[in-house]
């Protein structure tokens, strides 16, 4: 399976239905365990390189004011229900339930992922956001080059799950050592698929993934479900994490919506290894 991406939103790999646990989704429920501080402090990473190393992601209360947030929800909602001309760059996709057999939805409710937010002015702020872009500086170096800007909507009852995936195997980028900020502009909770991760899982490198019918993931026999963890984060909070991180998260069984962005950048030493012609990565800082 080739890893592609045009422009500045990453293209699904193809789909190729599979038989196997691999096509049976992971019983999210099993794994209601948050994050918490560690239970020897003196044994635990405490600059901000040493954790990121150490756990391969972090977090960051308040990154974003509610304020702000409200703000990019209504953007993204605007450009969800077609309310705003979409700038060139910019793409809808929508969630494949109801794009095949699924509910009719108000407009816009029905949107997956909105990709090429570099082509937008009001996120492109969030995406130079000194308050990211200095803590993107110290793990991958400068200049920083922003690979992908995409919002994933994760809409309310319809919001389909994504498997437990890395992020790099989908990516023509080496070495595999991109980072990514992903903010939530709603409270992500168990119930609306906050992400789960497996813990320091970047440091044992890339792992083979398989096609579904509609993703592409990690198969069940290659990691220990039991080490999954949930990460429910309030509104605003970003989430830095690893490209070789293994992670997911569960469909969205309630009533209102998980909106988020995820921000990924490239550092000087990252380099584009595709077969297609190399696309331009904006620089950032």
């Amino acid at each position: 399976m080739s890893r592609t991406s045009t422009g500045l939103s990453i293209q699904e790999p193809a789909a190729s239905p599979q038989t196997g646990d691999v096509n049976a989704s992971i019983d999210w429920r099993r794994h209601v365990v948050t994050i918490s501080e560690p239970a020897h402090p003196d044994r635990a990473p405490h600059t901000l390189a040493e954790r990121a190393e150490h756990d391969g992601y972090f977090l960051v209360e308040g990154l974003i004011p509610d304020g702000e947030c409200s703000l990019f929800v209504e953007r993204l909602q605007e450009f969800a229900a077609t309310a705003r001309a979409l700038p060139e760059g910019l793409s809808l996709h929508r969630e494949p339930m109801v794009e095949t057999n699924g509910p009719q939805l108000p407009k816009g409710h029905d949107i997956r992922k909105i990709g090429g937010l570099i082509h937008d002015d009001l996120f492109r702020k969030l995406i130079t956001r000194k308050e990211i872009i200095d803590r993107m500086r110290d793990i991958v170096g400068e200049p920083i080059r922003l690979f992908r800007a995409d919002a994933l909507m994760k809409p309310a009852q319809v919001g389909s799950e994504k498997g437990v995936h890395q992020d790099s195997p989908y990516w023509p980028i080496e070495p595999m050592s991109l980072w990514s900020c992903w903010i939530p502009f709603d409270d992500a909770t168990l119930d609306n698929g906050c992400l789960m991760v497996v813990k320091g899982s970047h440091r044992k490198g890339p792992m083979p993934h398989v096609s579904t019918q509609n993703d592409y993931v990690i198969p069940t026999d290659r990691y220990d479900g039991d080490d999954l963890v949930a990460v429910p984060m309030k509104r605003g909070t970003g989430i830095f994490f690893h490209s070789l991180l293994i992670h997911g998260s569960a469909a969205n069984t309630s009533g209102t919506p998980r909106r988020a962005v995820t921000m990924s950048y490239l550092g000087p030493h990252h380099r584009y290894v595709g077969t297609k012609q190399a696309p331009e990565y904006p620089t950032v800082s």
